[in-house]
């Protein structure tokens, strides 16, 4: 009998790669991390992944990462890694991945070289194929597909996800209809809250959240109201949470990562505000600025009293 393949869907946790004062990786902190998303009702983990810092791990600190969740999250939910770069890298990052205990990866863009459709389906296919993990391509930066390669790579059982950061809205709206229910769709744009009304009406019902690392009730709350046509609550929490925290994330590059640890340190997560060149921390105004926007959100929208199950 065939493996039953099924990709991580609903809100996507993507954990950072906490770092100490002195750049070293912080374990205690990835571990409060992890527990915050499962806590939070988080469906599956993604680590090592774009928030997760991967271009800036050594392949040790990617083990030592990867090994350490697979431990933590015990099958409790899927777990999935990125792998991505350099081909050397990213198979030796899959069969890390594998070894561990993963249940897949999701293959960020190699870098500098704008390739061939071709090359990238060669690049992808080689990953794809070199461990039996399910897979998850992400459509972003030098790896941007035609409708013909994605669906070339359907082919291949290992297949389960495409993750858009790109935003073509032709592009996706002729893969859902030509592809369908074979791969899940997945939005990855950045901060996903702000387009993913416009993804769910193509068929899109899976997202990675940047806020979930330290608001997740807020994205939950978000997509639920999505779900059940709740417009007026959509609309209230783009207007008071999700656009002020995006207009804060477009005035520098890098902030895709380090507004997320600014945000985790604001409500009290011990995982610091520590990054890795090229990556540049928050600056002090725009940190200021998070966090009024952080306080006002959980005084109007407070985090959910956890209830206990008595037996």
């Amino acid at each position: 009998m065939g493996i039953k393949r099924q990709s991580p869907t609903g809100i996507l946790g993507f954990p950072v790669a906490p770092l100490k004062e002195n750049g070293e990786l912080d374990l205690k902190g990835l571990e409060a991390n992890i527990d915050f998303l499962l806590e939070s009702g988080l469906q599956s983990v993604f680590v090592a992944c774009g928030a997760g810092e991967l271009h800036a791990l050594t392949q040790e600190e990617y083990k030592v990462m990867v090994e350490a969740v697979v431990k933590q999250v015990d099958g409790r939910v899927p777990v999935y890694t990125g792998v991505g770069g350099n081909i050397s890298h990213a198979l030796e990052q899959a069969e890390i991945s594998e070894e561990a205990g993963a249940d897949g990866y999701l293959i960020l863009p190699p870098y500098l070289i704008d390739p061939s459709q071709d090359g990238l389906y060669n690049y992808l296919k080689a990953i794809i194929e070199s461990t039996d993990l399910s897979a998850i391509v992400y459509q972003r930066d030098k790896c941007i597909l035609t409708k013909e390669t994605l669906l070339a790579l359907c082919e291949l059982p290992q297949l389960v996800g495409f993750k858009d950061g790109v935003g073509n809205m032709e592009f996706n709206t002729e893969a859902v209809q030509l592809i369908g229910d074979r791969l899940e769709w997945i939005n990855g744009m950045p901060l996903a809250e702000v387009t993913m009304a416009a993804y769910y009406n193509l068929g899109y019902r899976t997202y990675s959240s940047a806020i979930s690392n330290y608001i997740p009730h807020i994205s939950a709350k978000y997509f639920e109201a999505l779900q059940q046509g709740d417009g007026k609550t959509v609309r209230e929490l783009h207007e008071e949470v999700i656009l002020p925290i995006h207009s804060i994330r477009k005035r520098k590059e890098g902030y895709a990562v380090s507004l997320i640890k600014a945000g985790m340190n604001i409500v009290g997560l011990p995982v610091g505000t520590t990054v890795r060149p090229p990556i540049a921390p928050v600056e002090p105004e725009h940190y200021e600025e998070l966090k009024g926007i952080l306080e006002k959100a959980l005084e109007n929208y407070p985090v959910p009293e956890k209830t206990v199950e008595v037996s």
